[in-house]
Order: structure tokens, then C-alpha cells, then sequence
């Protein structure tokens, strides 16, 4: 009894854990924005490289459990969406250019699946934390749609930011952690050569 109720407090103690820090909220002078992109692992590079941004974060949104793991929202039980939530400074990086990043690192023409992922847990959006980030993105939505780049119709919704649970350690930066194994699924997946289709090369 005393091993189980030992046990039971670890557990209560890590999910409140989990609640603070998807609860947690910017360090001042900074801003949080949260974008699902199909594969979290392939949503933090871009803005890693960006001038501004302090750190990305993979993690899970717009679904109904707490504290999701992984197996869970991989299997499409929780409503869940794999997203990235990006901490910046405004002053160095505007939330239009982040945006425009978002846009570039995805297909927003295709529903509820990503490049060769599918099911509703890789499907894309924009999560605003702020009426002025609503704002610039339903603004971004509109002028991609106007410019009629793509025969098909854009289906990425804008959608207020909810509850966000950090991915598991292992999935924190793994491009980085498994360089190898990340760039065998990005590539199997078709996910640059799709890109490339939709938006040309990108810059060098």
C-alpha cells in the first residue's frame, strides 16, 4: 500500500507539472506563437534559424485529454494536432514573418494529413494567442487566397490557442538529437519535394 500510494503522488506530481508548463506563460518581452504543421520534428528547424525566435517547442494542442503522450495522439484518439509553439521577441521578429514561415513549411491545401502522415493529429493551423496574431493571420489567409497561387482551395484554419502540452524529451529537437533518421523520414516522406512543387526552392 505505502509503495502504491508513493506511486500514486509521482503521478499526480508529474501532471501537475505538465499543467504548469503548458500553462506557463512568456517571459517578459517575449511572445508565444503555436502552429500545427503535420510533423512537429519538421516545424522547428525553420524557425530555429530565424533571428528573433528564442526557442521552439514540439508539442500537442486542440484536443481534449490533459497531458497527452505521444502513443495516444499518435493513434488519433485525442483530437489532438502535433504543433510547434514558438517563443519570440517581436522587436527582432514580426508575428507576419513567422507566418509567412508557416506558410512556406506546409501543403494548406490538404485536410486532416501532411505529406505522407495522415489522420487529424497532422493536420495544419494557426493557433493565435492574441486578437492582434488573429488578426495578422486571418490577414495572411486571406491575401495567400487572393494571390491564387494554388488551383486548390487553402483549408488550414485560424483557431484560438487552447491548452499546449510539451512533447516527451525525445522529441524536443530531434533533427538535432537523430540528424540521420530525421532527414531518411523527411525525405521518404515527401515532404520537401512537395514544398518545393507548391512554393519553388527555397531561398539559399
Amino acid at each position: 500500500m505505502k509503495l502504491a500510494r508513493t506511486l500514486a503522488v509521482v503521478a499526480l506530481a508529474a501532471l501537475a507539472a505538465g499543467a504548469a508548463a503548458q500553462d506557463k506563460p512568456a517571459p517578459a518581452g517575449l511572445e508565444k506563437a503555436t502552429f500545427a504543421g503535420g510533423c512537429f520534428w519538421c516545424m522547428e528547424p525553420p524557425y530555429d534559424v530565424l533571428p528573433g525566435v528564442v526557442s521552439t517547442t514540439s508539442g500537442y494542442t486542440g484536443g481534449q485529454k490533459r497531458n497527452p503522450t505521444y502513443e495516444e495522439v499518435s493513434a488519433g484518439i485525442t483530437g489532438h494536432a502535433e504543433a510547434v509553439q514558438v517563443l519570440y521577441d517581436p522587436k527582432k521578429v514580426s508575428y507576419e514573418k513567422l507566418m509567412e514561415v508557416f506558410w512556406r513549411n506546409i501543403d494548406p491545401t490538404v485536410k486532416d494529413r501532411q505529406f505522407c502522415d495522415v489522420g487529424t493529429q497532422y493536420r495544419t493551423a494557426v493557433f493565435y494567442h492574441t486578437p492582434e496574431q488573429k488578426r495578422i493571420a486571418e490577414d495572411s489567409k486571406a491575401k495567400l487566397e487572393k494571390s491564387k497561387a494554388f488551383k486548390a482551395q487553402i483549408v488550414t484554419p485560424v483557431l484560438a490557442a487552447g491548452d499546449f502540452w510539451p512533447a516527451e524529451d525525445y522529441h524536443q529537437d530531434y533533427y538535432r538529437k537523430n540528424p540521420v533518421r530525421y532527414k531518411f523520414y523527411r525525405t521518404g516522406c515527401g515532404r520537401d519535394a512537395r514544398l518545393e512543387e507548391l512554393w519553388g526552392k527555397p531561398a539559399r
